[in-house]
């Protein structure tokens, strides 16, 4: 029988589970380590750039014919399969990248709870993070994972605790006299963090890669996007006001992994914490679960299209290979990098891919003004996160730019040197 088709509600649900998935529990204590009581506009900015890059998603797909995706678009709109095939390997990157973040929150939030930090002088986070990673490793290679119900709880019980969390803290903080905009102490810093932050909207750009599965899917997308986008940036400028008036810089500063369920504690207290941490170890780990499952089988199907080496595409159903070689990468970057580093490069891979769709949206502008205002607004606004973020790692974590931009190299001749291999070898 055919698997029936999801709705706009469901479509919602599956857009805003993407981005609320793990981001905000990963991204926030660094989002406000840089911003301060700022944090909340780096958000704003962060969701207006998300929004453009969503309606260039929507635009070229409503110029192609048929249900197509993000890949198909560079190689329709450019004529270059390479291109194509090199956003595909940039994707699976920032995947990669996102997986490592959550895996990251996974094992801090862990470790807070159990109140256990190492034993035999091994830190305990990295080891958590991994043994996680390894698990839904094993669990997709079986087949299993959440079905669309059960996904569609866990988003709607994420979004309750965190509302709750912004609704209780909003109130708490007005009748204590703590709530503040960060006006005042405006500077740059807000949109150094705009580009940190920018990882915690990825996720919507999943409904294109699964339109065969929706009901009149070109406009159902179209309104699932924008809808997500636009609600998840009020949810994270909520979440972001709360955690910054009522934790200190210094407190922040030091539990930037869990900041978001130390801020429960003034008005929830132990409880609180307790709870949001539990919210954050289920959410961080459907989030590794879905982004595995779907991120597996979009380079299973480059494979197939000679887009990845021929060795990532196994025989079976399940693409077994991918997700090692996904599982085994994404270990290394959780369990060596710093929280800033692995969400500084999660948070590049999306930008770069959002600025090039953009940038494909104003070539192919109409004669309406919307039709190159917002496109054009989502390419100066990518370049300019990619650039703050470069900045703030030179400032604060050279260990960080000098990891990210060797992984950046390595990736690139990797890509030039699979996409040109038979002019490189025949030159050879």
């Amino acid at each position: 029988m055919a698997t029936q088709k999801v709705g706009l509600v469901e479509s919602v649900s599956m857009a805003i589970g993407g981005m609320v998935g793990g981001g905000i529990f990963a991204v926030l204590g660094v989002v406000a380590v840089n911003a301060g009581a700022l944090a909340w506009f780096a958000f704003i900015v962060a969701g207006v750039i998300a929004l453009c890059a969503g309606y260039s998603f929507v635009r070229l797909n409503e110029l192609v014919e048929g249900l197509t995706g993000p890949i198909s678009f560079i190689e329709r709109f450019t004529g270059s399969t390479k291109l194509g095939g090199m956003a595909g390997w940039t994707f699976i990157v920032g995947y990669m990248g996102t997986m490592a973040m959550y895996a990251y929150a996974f094992g801090g939030y862990f470790v807070e709870l159990s109140g256990v930090h190492g034993a035999l002088g091994v830190p305990l986070r990295p080891v958590v993070s991994v043994c996680v990673i390894a698990v839904f490793v094993g669990l997709n290679t079986l087949g299993a994972h959440a079905s669309g119900r059960t996904e569609d709880l866990l988003v709607g019980l994420k979004v309750l605790i965190l509302l709750a969390f912004g609704g209780v803290g909003i109130y708490y903080a007005s009748a204590h006299g703590d709530l503040t905009t960060g006006l005042s102490s405006f500077g740059v810093r807000p949109i150094i963090a705009t580009a940190i932050s920018f990882v915690a909207f990825e996720g919507w750009e999943l409904l294109m890669f699964d339109q065969d599965s929706i009901r009149d899917p070109k406009a159902t997308v179209r309104k699932a996007i924008f809808v997500s986008i636009v609600f998840t940036t009020g949810l994270y400028i909520l979440v972001a006001v709360v955690t910054t008036d009522l934790l200190p810089a210094s407190v922040i500063q030091t539990n930037a992994e869990t900041a978001l369920a130390v801020a429960a504690r003034p008005f929830f207290g132990e409880a609180g914490f307790v709870l949001i941490s539990v919210a954050a170890l289920f959410s961080t780990a459907s989030a590794i679960n879905a982004t595995l499952f779907s991120s597996a089988r979009l380079a299973k199907s480059l494979a197939a299209e000679d887009l990845l080496p021929q060795q990532v595409e196994s025989g079976g159903e399940e693409p077994v290979r991918a997700l090692l070689v996904l599982g085994v990468l994404t270990a290394v970057f959780s369990a060596v990098g710093t929280l800033d580093g692995v969400t500084s490069f999660a948070s590049m891979a999306f930008i770069l891919i959002f600025g090039a769709v953009s940038f494909l949206a104003l070539r192919e502008r109409g004669t309406s003004t919307r039709t190159w205002l917002v496109p054009a607004i989502g390419v100066v606004g990518s370049l300019a996160t990619v650039l703050a973020l470069f900045w703030h790692l030179y400032e604060t974590d050279l260990h960080a730019l000098g990891t990210v931009l060797v992984i950046t190299v390595i990736v690139l001749a990797a890509e030039v040197f699979y996409f040109e291999r038979e002019s490189i070898l025949a030159a050879i």
